[in-house]
């Protein structure tokens, strides 16, 4: 049977009321799979990836949506996240995925053999939703989720929209009250990419647990660290070193923080248009533009965005100060009266 959720009254979440200016940001990126071609991933630019992404103080987060983690076959999911395991001394974050398909049942056995996998190499397990999971109704979610909890020390539950991907399932305010009350729980991204159940997210946090990290998967609206949420995004791929530095200006109060999560959201804003997974292949050209990669290519199946991409790209890489000189070139944007202004 499933766990009752709480008849008690639930705060709702004033933006007013959450702001957190000066505190201190927990921020995890989710790493993206560079690949040499449609069929290959460049290993060498991966883990060169992750470790630009530590080095600067993010929390790396492998085999997410970002790092095309539901669609590996889970021989490379397992590669991967031994490679980068090997590579990181710090805090890691995997994505555990249970591969099956629209109308299977849930299938804990499956579900807890894949959490353990990740956390017998001392990774963070961060629970991908699949087929299975998203059929249960909320009670059900939370059961499923209680008896990972009894298997592992700590783990991260995770609400994505159906716009990433079409097991996505977001748990309703009654239920995220129990998700709380879970002990080896110790945070969730919320990937709604709406405002407003983050913001209540927030408060019954703050309310009933607050150590308890909500971590804003909302890439279209990236200043939600502004309000008490921490992150794992996507978007931060792009630039974990600016989303590290932006960080720490909102923890020191520099007002310039403002201006550049500005231009760091303008990016998001691009990004993340429909159809929505694209923005991996324009994270693939960003990084080529930094000259961070040396193919902007993603896996074949997945969807890609215009080559008209590449100079809007580009724009926004020389506004923030990143643009390559000989990628520009090499890609035919720049000159007199092009870029900043």
């Amino acid at each position: 049977m499933g766990r009752a959720v709480s008849p008690a009254p639930l705060p709702t979440g004033r933006p007013e009321e959450l702001r957190r200016p000066g505190r201190a940001i927990t921020g995890m990126s989710a790493v993206l799979l560079p690949h040499l071609d449609p069929r290959t991933p460049d290993r060498d630019g991966f883990l060169a990836h992750l470790r630009r992404t530590a080095a600067v103080g993010l929390v790396p987060a492998v085999n997410m949506d970002t790092g095309f983690g539901p669609s590996l076959d889970p021989t490379v999911r397992r590669e991967v996240l031994a490679s980068a395991r090997a590579e990181v001394d710090g805090e890691l974050v995997a994505g555990v995925h249970v591969d099956d398909a629209p109308g299977a049942p849930f299938d804990a056995d499956a579900l807890h053999r894949a959490v353990e996998e990740v956390a017998a190499v001392g990774a963070l397990p961060i629970l991908f939703p699949s087929h299975g999971l998203a059929a249960l109704d909320d009670e059900g979610i939370v059961a499923a989720l209680a008896a990972v909890g009894e298997r592992v020390d700590r783990f991260l539950g995770f609400e994505l929209s159906e716009a990433f991907h079409p097991a996505g399932r977001l748990l309703s305010l009654e239920a995220y009250a129990e998700l709380l009350r879970i002990p080896a729980c110790v945070g969730a991204k919320h990937s709604s990419l709406e405002r407003g159940p983050e913001w209540d997210r927030l408060a019954l946090r703050d309310r009933d647990r607050p150590g308890f990290l909500v971590l804003t998967g909302n890439d279209l609206a990236i200043d939600m660290v502004t309000y008490g949420s921490d992150y794992l995004l996507g978007i931060s791929t792009f630039a974990p070193d600016l989303f590290a530095e932006r960080d720490r200006r909102w923890a020191a109060g520099d007002p310039s923080f403002h201006q550049l999560n500005d231009d760091l959201q303008y990016l998001g804003r691009v990004a993340f248009r429909r159809p929505v997974p694209a923005y991996k292949h324009d994270a693939a050209m960003f990084l080529w533009l930094r000259g961070w990669v040396d193919v902007p290519d993603v896996p074949a199946g997945e969807p890609t965005r215009p080559v008209s991409d590449l100079g809007l790209l580009a724009e926004l890489a020389d506004r923030l100060g990143v643009l390559d000189p000989e990628r520009a070139a090499a890609a035919g944007v720049g000159g007199p009266g092009w870029g900043r202004g």
